[in-house]
Parts: structure tokens; sequence; C-alpha cells
């Protein structure tokens, strides 16, 4: 099996007319809100406390330290995209307070330390190996993008206290809500180091043995709500917290690309299958139910009252990008679309500092994006996802390109013995005209495969102007192989309006899902907000409607809306689902009744 490497997000330079003024807001407006919300409530003082360098008692839920880690690694991207020198330095003294905390051993818990010094790895549901995790992953960020290494190293003896006191012949352990095992992984490619590996590994084999400790508390939920049911290996149906699954299954992908475990790679199938198949909705959100934060039976779906946590979707992408290195097959950049365009890019508001938790799928006017949360976990998600995205345009195996997702940008690929700089152009995703540039040195040939993406149902291509018959067409992807010094491949997605009927099972296990359609275009799935619609409680779509397009720079930033002329006369317009609940508040529906 050949192994694909993402193009890191150091070798991006994104220049694209829908991203970079978000990427604008999110590098300021979102970083900001996160970072002032941490000093508000205590998250950053917590350290200080810890570190015995301030006075006070311990502020917030156990698990906040996880929230400043997951900020310092979006402040790694935003510092790769702007060089802004103020936030390096703030980043900096955050950092300092961390490794003043840090106990001589490598363990590092504000929580614990200020509450509980003697309850440290006594209950699963604590998590100290996610915040673990979560810190290893800020560390090899913030070593990426600035060449510092104080917090990766305070991540590294966090890491291998954890080796010292888990693992064979050692202590028995499943950590709660997962993290570590992906992160461990990480940290193992960033030092050659295996024993990282074989405890990410270790953690994994762990689950499903009756080996955790207080899991009966932890499945209070629910059979499977932490993935402790069955091996890791025997898990064939998505089950429980879906954050929680996403991490872990996302350690799982990364486990098995290293060691070759087949009895991993068999089990992600079945369970992309099952996630994706029977557990998914259109905006690519995943978890329907708020009990247990996660997933509810196959093809329960409601819409009326769906969950559909932030993270999960963001887990989402991150999951499916993983499969996609090992095995390359578009509809894995499909879901990453999916979620990068609908699912993730819904939990935060156009300013970039007002954010949703769950994201519904339709509203009766009381649902809106707060500002923070007392589990704060989404606003820290998105604070390091979306300055991430550079990382998922591109794959390559230092011999061909694949190329994944749309967003303008420059890169620089690195190939056997040279760099190809690589150029992306267009106005996706309100446009399928995109312009691709491959201008690599000499006249050596290579493999350039182009996502052809699962929406679309017909495209053209030209190579420098002339229609290009000469591809092929392979899982998902069109292949095209010649020299490429200085060509240009221009791509043209046909992007019609869709209109999308549930899933017929989907209707039988929710029967208030009967009956409906919901509006996507392109990558984009529509919605329809009061506010642009005085016939509200009268709209509804059938076999003849058609929707028209009109680009709206004035509005919501700039988005193509689509209007339908009602039966009854006026109209009634669709806006893209990300860009909801940023104007008056009022009520929203993704699902409009079908009148066939």
């Amino acid at each position: 099996m050949k192994i694909l490497s993402g193009v890191p997000f150091t070798d991006v330079d994104i220049d694209d007319a829908f991203f970079s003024p978000k990427l604008a807001v999110y590098c300021t407006a979102t970083i900001r809100a996160c970072l002032d919300k941490c000093k508000e409530t205590g998250r950053i003082s917590n350290f200080a406390k810890a570190a015995g360098l301030a006075e006070g008692e311990f502020e917030g839920k156990f698990y906040n330290d996880s929230d400043v880690y997951k900020i310092l690694e979006g402040v790694a991207y935003v510092l790769h995209l702007t060089k802004d020198k103020a936030l390096e330095r703030e980043a900096d003294g955050i950092i300092d307070l961390i490794a003043a905390a840090q106990q001589p051993d490598g363990y590092i818990h504000s929580y614990f330390t200020l509450v509980e010094p003697d309850g440290k790895w006594k209950k699963i549901r604590m998590h100290e190996a996610y915040c673990f995790g979560h810190l290893i992953e800020a560390g090899v960020a913030y070593k990426r993008a600035t060449g510092k290494t104080k917090l990766f190293d305070v991540g590294r003896r966090a890491a291998d206290h954890m080796d010292a006191v888990f693992g064979p012949g050692k202590r028995e352990w499943i950590p709660g809500h997962q993290e570590i095992e992906l992160a461990l992984v990480k940290l193992y490619r960033e030092t050659g180091e295996a024993k990282y590996l074989k405890l990410a590994e270790f953690l994994l084999e762990q689950r499903g043995t009756g080996r955790g400790i207080d899991v009966v508390e932890e499945n209070r939920r629910g059979e499977g709500y932490n993935q402790d049911h069955l091996p890791v290996s025997q898990q064939k149906d998505v089950k429980g917290h879906a954050v929680r699954a996403m991490y872990m299954y996302c350690g799982m992908a990364d486990v098995a690309m290293e060691t070759g475990n087949q009895a991993y790679f068999d089990a992600i199938a079945a369970l992309w299958d099952s996630a994706v198949n029977r557990n998914m909705y259109i905006t690519g959100g995943i978890g329907a139910q708020g009990g247990n934060e996660g997933f509810g039976g196959d093809y329960n779906l409601p819409v009326d009252s769906n969950y559909c946590e932030t993270c999960a979707n963001i887990g989402m992408a991150y999951w499916n990008r993983r499969i996609n290195l090992y095995d390359v097959n578009g509809k894995y950049a499909d879901i990453v679309e999916k979620e990068l365009y609908n699912g993730a890019l819904s939990g935060v508001s156009l300013s970039g500092d007002r954010f949703f938790y769950g994201n519904p799928l339709e509203s009766a006017g009381e649902k809106q994006r707060s500002a923070w949360f007392a589990c704060s976990c989404c606003p820290s998600q998105l604070a390091r996802y979306l300055p991430s995205i550079g990382d998922y345009i591109y794959m390559t195996d230092g011999v061909d390109i694949t190329i994944n997702q749309f967003i303008s940008n420059n890169a620089k690929i690195a190939m056997k013995d040279w760099q190809v700089p690589v150029s992306i152009k267009g106005r996706y995703p309100f446009d399928g005209a995109v312009s691709i540039r491959v201008d690599a040195p000499g006249g050596e040939k290579f493999a350039v495969r182009i996502r052809i993406p699962g929406w679309c149902r017909s495209y053209s291509v030209a190579i420098d102007g002339k229609a290009e018959f000469n591809y092929r067409i392979i899982d998902g992807y069109l292949v095209l192989t010649g020299a490429w010094n200085g060509k240009t491949i221009d791509m043209n997605f046909d992007m019609p309006v869709e209109i999308n009927m549930p899933h017929p099972k989907v209707a039988e296990q929710v029967p208030a899902n009967a009956g409906r359609a919901a509006v996507t275009r392109g990558p984009l799935v529509y919605c329809f907000e009061d506010c642009d619609n005085p016939l509200y409680n009268e709209m509804f779509l059938h076999p003849g409607a058609v929707g028209v397009i009109r680009h709206r720079d004035d509005l919501l930033g700039g988005v193509d809306v689509i209007d339908f002329n009602a039966p009854s006369g006026g109209r009634f317009r669709a806006v893209p689902y990300f860009a909801w609940n940023n104007r008056e508040q009022g009520r929203m529906k993704v699902w409009l009744e079908y009148r066939g």
C-alpha cells in the first residue's frame, strides 16, 4: 500500500476570493476572541497558578487546559499566514506559563495540580490524556510554524511521562475522551521515536477489553458512549459521542498507516460506510442527538432537532483527510469539502467572534451563535481548524500530484529531487471554472490527479486552451500524465441548482422528514431565512421549481443567492447555509416541504 503525504500549510499560500477575506477575520477576530475569553475565564491564569506564579484557585472546567492548547495551535497557523510579531510574543508568554506549570516528571494538568494533586490518572473521564494530546499537537504546529521548540518540548515530556506510566507491563488505561492517540503518532512522525507510536497503539488496543476503570460511569449515556464497547478492530458501526469517535478513528488511521494493521484498515472502511452512508446529514453534520452528543442509530436523522456538534463535523474532515492518504479515492475529499463549506464553516459567524456548538438545520427563531461557552471546545476547535485549511488542498507521493480542493493558492510541492510550483485560480465555490498551472522544471513526466467532485454531473477539461480527451478517471480523480513545464489545466465543473430528497430510510425512521427537499449548488448547501422571505410560511419546492442564481456582493460578505418563483406569485430566496444567522434573528429551514 502506497501512503501519500499531505502538502503542509507551510508550503501553501492562499489567495482565494472566498477564503482569503474569511482567513483575515479568523486570524484577527477569531483568535483574538478566543484568547481574550481564555484570559477572562481563567484558562490562562490557571497555568500561572499551577506554576506558583500567581495566587488563587482553579477556575472553570477540569479540561479547560485543552482550549488554550488548541488556540495556540491555531496561533501557529495564523503566524504562518500573517507573521504577526505581537501575536507571537503573546503566544510565547502563554507558552512560558505552560512550561512553568509542568511538573518535574512531565505531568501537566492545571486542574489536578491545583485541586486534586493526589487524583492523577484515577478517573478516565477527567480528560487528562485528552489535554496531553492537544498539548502535543499545539507543540508540533508551533515548532513547524516558528521554529521554536519550548511548547514542543513540554508536549514531548508529557508524552514521556505517559509512556513511563502506561504500556505493556505497566498500567492499563483507556482515555475517556480520545485525542492522545493521534497526537502520539504525530509526535512519532516528528521525532522518529517508536515508543510514541507503540503507546498510541497500546491505548487503542486497550479499548473494548474491560480494562478501563469507571467504564460503567462513562457509559452512562448508552452503550459505546466512549467507543469502549468492542475492541477497535471489531467496531463496524459508529456509536456514542461523535467527537470522541472521530478522534479515535483518526488515531486508528494514523497507526494503521505506520504499522500496516489490516484489521484497522478494514474496521475504518466499515466505520466510514456507517458514518457517511447511514449517519450523516446533507451538510456533513454528524451526531444527531444532543443527549449523548453523538450518534442516534442508522438513518435516525431528524432535521428539526439535530445536534451536529461543530467539533464532530471538523473531526470528519480530519478523519477523511487521513483515509485519503492511503486510499486515494475522491469520495474522502468530497467529505472534507462538504465540511469545509458547510458543516464546519457554519460554526462561526462572518464576524469571526460568535459560535455554534451544535449546528441546527431548522430554527423557530430561538437559535443563534454565542460569544463563548462554559465548555468551549468548539470555538477553540474552529480557531485551529480554519487557519489550517492549506493542509487540505494537495497530496503527493513524491512522484505524482493530487489536487483535492479548489481553494485558490500558490504552492510549492516537494517531489523526488525538486519542488514543483503549482497554482489554482478561480471563484470556487460559486463558480466551477478552475484554472490549475503546474510549472515543473525539466521535461520529466508525471501524473496530475484532479478530484471530480461527487456532486458534479458534467465537466470539461482543456490544457493550454485545447480540449483534452487523453485522460483517465480513476476512483473519482481525473488523471492527466505528461510533462508539466508551465502548462495550464482548465477545469469547468457544471454547477446547476439541485433539489435533493432525503434517503427513503431516513423518511421511514423519521416520518417528519418525509415529503421534504433541500437545495444545493456545487459544494454548497442552501437554506431559507425569515429575513429574506416574507412568504416564509408559504414556501415549498416542487418538480418544476427553477432556481435563478444571483451574485450579491453586498450580502453576507458576497454570496450567490438562489431565487425561486412562488406558485402563488412573488419569490422566495435561499442563501448558503454557512452564512445563516448573521443578520437579524429569525426562523430558518434547510429542508422545505416538497409537493411532487
